[in-house]
């Protein structure tokens, strides 16, 4: 419990010194941002800060934090560490540069972006590659509350049934403007993601001794003997660091009213996920009391966990708040998958989107491929345990891009010689870690620990030797 509650102070230490730094090295001003100058009405609508903060909380939260954080648990208390210095120096990091360069750049998208700062090449292969991550973020996320519906509704109502339903959910929440659905609700299931971690912690905390809270470990308690690296920094990525938050990201930066807002909105929402990532981490530790039993029960599926702990500490009544908010918050991150691919589509094709018919042009195919996937998922025992594996890597891979292209933007525009270290340094380990996992993993090349992790270290290092040659020549210009 101890090693708990200092985690969660150096988050808020982590955000209040740190997150002011990397805040005085993009300089923020009190120019325009595009929605004030664009506001179209449909995706370009201004928001309050704390409207705008709630809603991009539960656009880059959702299950991840809870599901990632889960399976994390299960290479022990290390996994601690990571989501609290991963959310530091590198989460909250990328979170709010991509925001803020988007800002800055009529809220163009991280494919966009990746053009501006990297090349026609990265703009092309980046415009491909989110809009794949996006559509199995937005599987994802109608597998796991549909199979967490079809347990606790008639048996006629099966997984197929709900994946629908949510299906022609997200339909409507991709098309219609920013603030009809997605600004009128979120913001209050934002309240219930907070409300629901804080139920499980207190559950646990107040549980007479029932469940005790681990204390951090350096060992790997892994019970399949999976290694820390590169696994557990590819397992956990919501909480930690998650490319999937810089789709998330230019979508809010489209409603912001000052660029001095950014730290609150994208430095803080990330800090807050990673709160709710360690509550659920310490959580199905203390439940289950051991990595071996809680592999155990991810076997049969993280929502059956979810639902097991949440019914556990808190009871049936407790639980249904517990379990009505991991329902809730993967739809919620799910259509905004759908919505930021859409967004991403029209950039790509040059399709203005004030018409609902444009709109329809792009959603009814991205749905329709969401709908085959879903449908994979739902039907095969090991579909979604596939589709997650190859979700988190490619998330994990888009992170180490935006990371490398914040820092390209750090070069070009930063303030201080040497401020583009801030996300360079993270995203040659995020490099480090991609590289490593794809070569070593049973969905990669197999081609052995060893060898994946000298080859991970030096695609980091080249990478980085790259990034300081063109320091050095900014330098001495």
């Amino acid at each position: 419990m101890i090693s708990l509650l200092l985690c969660f102070l150096v988050l808020l230490a982590g955000y209040a010194v740190y997150g002011r730094f990397v805040e005085r090295i993009f300089s923020p001003d009190e120019r325009k941002t595009p929605a004030v100058r664009i506001n179209d009405g449909v995706d370009f609508v201004p928001m309050k800060t704390w409207k705008a903060f709630l809603i991009q909380l539960l656009n880059i939260a959702g299950t991840g934090p809870i599901f990632g954080a889960l399976m994390g648990a299960v290479f022990g208390p290390v996994v601690l560490l990571w989501i609290v210095f991963g959310a530091i120096l590198g989460g909250a990091v990328h979170d709010y540069m991509s925001g803020m360069i988007s800002a800055r750049s009529d809220g163009a998208s991280i494919a966009e972006l990746s053009g501006t700062y990297l090349g026609k090449g990265a703009r092309t292969f980046m415009r491909i590659f989110s809009v794949v991550l996006l559509v199995l973020c937005g599987t994802v996320f109608v597998t796991s509350p549909a199979g967490l519906l079809a347990r606790l509704t008639p048996g006629a109502l099966d997984g197929t049934f709900w994946a629908v339903v949510i299906l022609i959910y997200y339909l409507l929440a991709t098309l219609l403007p920013i603030d009809k659905v997605i600004g009128r609700f979120y913001p209050v299931f934002g309240v219930l993601l907070i409300v629901m971690a804080a139920a499980v912690i207190g559950g646990i905390v107040f549980s007479g001794g029932r469940f005790v809270i681990p204390e951090i470990s350096l060992k790997d308690l892994h019970p399949e003997g999976t290694p820390v690296w590169p696994y557990m920094f590819i397992t956990v990525a919501c909480g930690a660091v998650s490319g999937f938050h810089a789709t998330q990201s230019p979508m809010i930066a489209k409603c912001i009213t000052s660029e001095k807002e950014g730290r609150v909105i994208f430095y803080g929402a990330m800090i807050s996920e990673s709160v709710i990532a360690l509550i659920w981490a310490s959580a199905g530790a203390a439940y289950y009391g051991s990595t071996a039993l809680l592999n155990q029960a991810l076997a049969g599926g993280a929502s059956n966990v979810v639902y097991e702990v949440s019914t556990g500490v808190l009871g049936a009544a407790g639980g249904i708040l517990a379990v009505a908010g991991v329902i809730i918050c993967p739809i919620t991150s799910g259509d905004t998958a759908f919505r930021s691919a859409r967004l991403i589509l029209a950039e790509t094709f040059g399709l203005q989107q004030s018409k609902i018919r444009d709109r329809l042009v792009i959603t009814i195919p991205l749905l329709a491929c969401g709908g085959l996937l879903t449908w994979f998922a739902v039907t095969d025992a090991s579909g979604f345990q596939t589709i997650w594996r190859y979700f988190s890597w490619s998330n994990q891979t888009l992170a180490m891009i935006a990371l490398w292209v914040s820092a390209a933007y750090l070069l070009k525009h930063g303030k201080g010689r040497f401020s583009s270290l801030v996300c360079a340094l993270p995203a040659a380990f995020m490099t480090a870690v991609c590289v490593t996992y794809i070569l070593a993993a049973d969905e990669g090349f197999r081609l052995g620990r060893t060898f994946s992790c000298a080859a991970g270290i030096v695609c980091a290092a080249g990478a980085f030797c790259v990034y300081l040659a063109r320091l050095f020549k900014k330098a001495a210009e």
